[in-house]
C-alpha cells in the first residue's frame, strides 16, 4: 500500500544520532526506512510474497549491497558495474539474518526478503549495523507477522572507555569491538573479537549495549505508531501453519516414540543414532504409502513422516537433557568429546595438522608467502591489503553427502570470518615476522563445532609453520537448552545440540582472554545471567582445550620448513626507491633474476626480499643494504671498473654508487693509457678523496698503493655523456661483472 507522509524521528544513543524515515522511497515494497547515522544511509526493504510455499523452513532471504556510488567512487574493473558481493556484504547479510529469522512465526511459509542498500556513506560510520536496525522496521511496517523489533548497535573498549558506534579510525586500536543484537531486555546476537580480554569485561559491555538496544526499539516502535497516525496502518497476514492429520500424527507416534527415546538414552554417536532413526522411519513411510492406495485417509501420510520424527526428536532431546541431566552421547554437560592431535600431516607444506574432536576433524594448513602475496581488498570505503586469509572449506563428504563443489557459501565465509578474527589478535606484529600468512580449514568429518576446530587446528597450524604467535588460541561452541525456568548449558555441542537447542555461542581466545565469539539465538533472547554462565563454562572448556594442545605442541617451531620462503624486510629513504628500481624496472629486474628472489617495494620504502635460496637472498639484502650507503672522504673501499675512458675509470665502489678514478690517481707511476693498468671489471682498491656540492665522488688507487702519494687533484674531466647522475655520481645500480 503506496503512501506518502514522509515521517522522520530519531533516537540519541552513545553521543551518536540515529535518524529512521519513512513514506519518502520505496514505497511499493512491503515495508522500507531509511535509517541515518551521520552522512551514512542504509535503504531497507521487506517483502513476502502473497502465496505460500509447501517447505518446512522459514524461506528467508536477507541481502545487503554496497553501491559504490554511496562513497563517491566508480567500480573497477572492465564492466564498471558491481558485481558479485563482496565477503563484507555477505557476512554483514548474515548479521541481519541471524537476529531476525527467530522472530518469525512457528511454520511461517511465505517467500520473504529483507533487501538493504548503502545509499550513502560517510567514510566514518559503518552502515552494518544500523542495517540491521532499519531491516527490523521495515518488517514492523509491513504485513508480515514478525514478532520485533531488534536493533544493534557496535561497542568498542578504548583507553578503558566504552565507544558506541566507534568510527573506522577509532576501531583500529581498539581492545574489544563487538556488533550486539537484540530485543527489549533479551539479546539475539554477538559477534566481534578482542584482545585477550576478561569475561568480566565481555560481560560489561554487553550491559551497555543492551541499554543502547531498549532505546533504538523504542525509536522503532515510535516510527510504526506515527505511520499509523499518518493513515498507514497496515493489517498483518493472519498465518495458519499447516497441520498434520491428527490419525496421521498419533499413528507415527505410536510406531516411533519409543525407538527414538532409547535411541538418545543409548549413548550412541551421530551414525548410531542416525541408523536408529532410518530404521524405523523408512519402514514407516513404505507401509503408510501402501495404506494409501487403498484408503483415502491415509494418501499422501508418508510426506509426514519425516516432519512428525524431527518434532518428537527435538522434545525428547531436550526432555533428556533437562530432565534426566543426560545429553544424547552420555556426556556430562562440561564433558569435552575426545581430542587427538597429529602433526605435522604432510611433508611439503609449510605447516599442517589434523584436529579432531569426537566426529568432528578439521585438517588445517599453514602457508607463508611474501607480501607480494597479500590479498587486495576492494571495500566501499577504499582499498587495502591484507596480511592474513583463512580460508574454510567444508566438502560434501564431511557428513557423507554428495554433493558439487560451487564455492564458498555463506556459511563457508562466515565461519571461515570467525575463525580468522579468533586468531588474528594472537599474530606476530609485520615488522618482526613480515610473511603474508593463509590458513585453510577443509572440514573432513563434522558433528558440530566445525568453526571452533578450525580455530584449534589454525593455531596449531601457524605454529608449526613457525609462527611467533603471543599465544595458542582455542575454541569451544556452548549449548543451550530452556524450557520456562529450566536451562542447562552444554559446552562442545554436537550436531543434533546444536540443531534442537537454543543458542550457538562460540567463544575462542588463549589462557589470558577471549580474542573472538559469536553468539545466536533460536529463541526470542537470551538474558545477561544466562550469557555470563556460558561465559563461565566456556572458559574452563577453553583452557582444557588448549592443555591438549599445549601438550601436543608447546610452542612455536623454532625453524621454518625448508620449503618456506625465507624473508627478509629493510628499510631505505623513500628517495632511494627509484634507484632500487632502476629505468624502467631494470634493476629490480637484475636482482630478481641474478639471485632467484622476489622483491617488494612498498611506497614508505620498506623493501620485502624472499626466496628459498639463503645465499641468493643474502646477496640480493646486501645489494639493497648498500643503497642505503654513503662514501665516506678517507674511507677505503673495493669496488669494480665498470667503463674505461681516456681521462680515467668509473668505478662502482657499492651498488649504485659511482666514483672517478682520474688516471692520474691509478698508479704510483705515470700511466698513459688508462687500459695500460685497468679494464672493465677489475677489482680495484680505491680511497675516497673527495665528494663534492653534487655528491660526486673523487676516488684514488694511488693513494691505497703509498698512503700520502696522491698529490694534488687534477682539474675535473668533461662531464660524461649519458652518464645519468654525472661524474662520479648515482648510476640507480649500476653495473655488475
Amino acid at each position: 500500500m503506496a503512501f506518502q507522509q514522509k515521517i522522520t524521528l530519531q533516537e540519541t544513543v552513545g553521543g551518536k544520532t540515529i535518524s529512521i524515515q519513512t513514506g519518502t522511497i520505496a514505497k511499493q515494497a512491503g515495508g522500507s526506512v531509511t535509517t541515518h547515522l551521520g552522512e551514512t544511509v542504509t535503504l531497507s526493504a521487506a517483502t513476502a510474497n502473497p502465496q505460500p510455499k509447501e517447505i518446512s523452513f522459514v524461506p528467508l532471504t536477507s541481502d545487503y549491497r554496497e553501491r559504490t556510488y554511496a562513497a563517491g567512487r566508480i567500480p573497477g574493473g572492465f564492466f564498471k558495474r558491481e558485481a558479485r558481493p563482496r565477503d563484507k556484504e555477505t557476512l554483514t547479510a548474515r548479521l541481519i539474518d541471524r537476529p531476525i529469522r527467530p522472530l518469525f512465526p512457528e511454520g511461517w511459509n511465505f517467500e520473504t526478503m529483507v533487501q538493504t542498500i548503502v545509499m550513502s556513506t560517510d567514510l566514518q560510520n559503518d552502515s552494518d549495523v544500523i542495517a540491521i536496525t532499519g531491516a527490523s522496521c521495515a518488517l514492523l511496517l509491513s504485513d508480515i507477522p514478525w514478532n520485533g523489533p531488534v536493533s544493534a548497535v557496535r561497542i568498542g573498549r578504548l583507553n578503558g572507555a566504552f565507544v558506541l558506534f566507534p568510527t573506522f579510525e577509532e576501531r583500529e586500536t581498539m581492545e574489544l569491538e563487538l556488533v550486539v543484537a537484540g530485543k527489549k531486555g533479551a539479546l539475539l546476537m554477538v559477534e566481534g573479537s578482542a584482545l585477550e580480554v576478561s569475561e568480566e569485561v565481555f560481560v560489561e559491555a554487553l550491559t551497555i549495549a543492551s541499554e543502547a538496544i531498549d532505546k533504538l526499539c523504542d525509536l522503532q516502535l515510535k516510527v510504526v505508531a506515527e505511520s499509523e497516525k499518518s493513515g498507514r496502518k497496515v493489517a498483518k497476514r493472519v498465518h495458519k501453519p499447516v497441520e498434520i492429520p491428527k490419525h496421521i500424527e498419533d499413528y507415527v507416534t505410536s510406531k516411533i516414540l519409543e525407538p527414538i527415546k532409547q535411541g538418545l538414552r543409548a549413548k550412541l554417536d551421530k551414525h548410531g543414532l542416525d541408523a536408529v532413526i532410518k530404521g524405523v522411519k523408512e519402514p514407516l513411510k513404505l507401509e503408510l504409502a501402501e495404506k494409501g492406495k487403498t484408503d483415502a485417509q491415509w494418501t499422501g501420510g508418508e510426506k509426514w513422516v519425516g516432519p512428525i520424527t524431527e518434532n518428537i526428536l527435538y522434545k525428547e532431546s531436550r526432555a533428556l537433557t533437562l530432565d534426566a541431566k543426560q545429553r544424547p552421547d552420555g556426556r556430562g554437560f562440561e564433558e569435552i568429546r575426545p581430542i587427538t592431535i597429529q602433526l605435522p600431516i604432510f611433508p611439503r607444506v609449510h605447516g599442517s595438522v589434523l584436529f579432531t574432536r569426537g566426529q568432528t576433524q578439521a585438517l588445517c594448513t599453514a602457508t607463508l608467502g611474501t607480501p607480494g602475496d597479500m590479498q587486495i581488498m576492494d571495500v566501499l570505503e577504499g582499498e587495502y591489503k591484507e596480511r592474513f586469509m583463512l580460508h574454510y572449506n567444508f566438502p560434501a563428504f564431511s557428513v557423507g553427502e554428495v554433493r558439487p563443489e560451487r564455492g564458498p557459501g555463506r556459511r563457508e565465509i562466515g565461519h571461515g570470518a570467525l575463525a580468522r578474527r579468533s586468531l588474528a589478535a594472537l599474530l606476530p606484529a609485520d615488522d618482526a615476522f613480515p610473511y603474508t600468512l593463509r590458513v585453510v580449514s577443509e572440514i573432513t568429518e563434522s558433528n558440530g563445532s566445525s568453526s571452533m576446530a578450525s580455530v584449534c587446528g589454525g593455531s596449531l597450524a601457524l605454529m608449526d609453520a613457525g609462527v611467533p604467535m603471543k599465544a595458542a588460541c582455542a575454541g569451544i561452541a556452548m549449548g543451550l537448552v530452556l524450557e520456562g525456568s529450566k536451562h542447562a548449558v552444554l559446552t562442545d555441542i554436537a550436531g543434533i545440540e546444536d540443531h534442537n537447542g537454543d543458542m550457538d555461542f562460540k567463544v575462542a581466545g588463549s589462557r589470558q582472554g577471549i580474542t573472538g565469539f559469536q553468539m545466536d539465538m533460536k529463541i526470542e533472547g537470551l538474558s545477561i545471567a544466562i550469557m555470563k554462565e556460558a561465559l563461565d563454562q566456556a572458559k574452563r572448556g577453553r583452557l582444557f582445550i588448549l592443555d591438549k594442545m599445549d601438550a601436543a605442541l608447546p610452542e612455536h617451531r623454532k625453524e621454518l620448513s625448508q620449503y618456506a620462503p625465507r624473508l627478509f624486510r629493510l628499510q631505505i629513504p623513500v628517495d632511494k626507491i627509484g634507484a632500487l628500481i632502476g629505468p624502467g624496472g631494470k634493476n629490480i629486474r637484475r636482482l630478481i633474476e641474478t639471485y632467484g628472489v622476489s622483491v617488494d617495494v612498498e611506497d614508505d620504502g620498506s623493501v620485502y626480499i624472499a626466496g628459498t635460496d639463503p645465499l641468493g637472498c643474502d646477496q640480493a639484502r646486501a645489494e639493497v643494504e648498500a643503497l642505503t650507503l654513503e662514501a665516506e672522504v678517507g674511507k677505503i673501499y673495493k669496488g669494480h671498473v665498470v667503463s674505461i675512458k681516456e681521462f680515467g675509470a668509473f668505478v662502482e665502489i657499492f651498488p649504485g654508487k659511482e666514483g672517478l678514478l682520474h688516471i692520474s690517481q691509478i698508479d704510483v707511476k705515470r700511466v698513459n693509457r688508462v687500459e695500460d693498468v685497468l679494464k672493465e671489471g677489475d677489482e680495484v682498491e680505491v680511497k675516497c678523496l673527495e665528494i663534492d656540492g653534487d655528491g660526486k665522488i673523487r676516488l684514488s688507487r694511488k693513494a691505497v698503493l703509498s698512503p700520502g702519494s696522491e698529490g694534488p687533484l687534477e682539474p675535473r674531466p668533461p662531464r660524461r655523456e649519458g652518464a645519468g647522475g654525472g661524474r662520479g655520481g648515482s648510476r640507480g645500480g649500476g653495473g655488475r661483472r
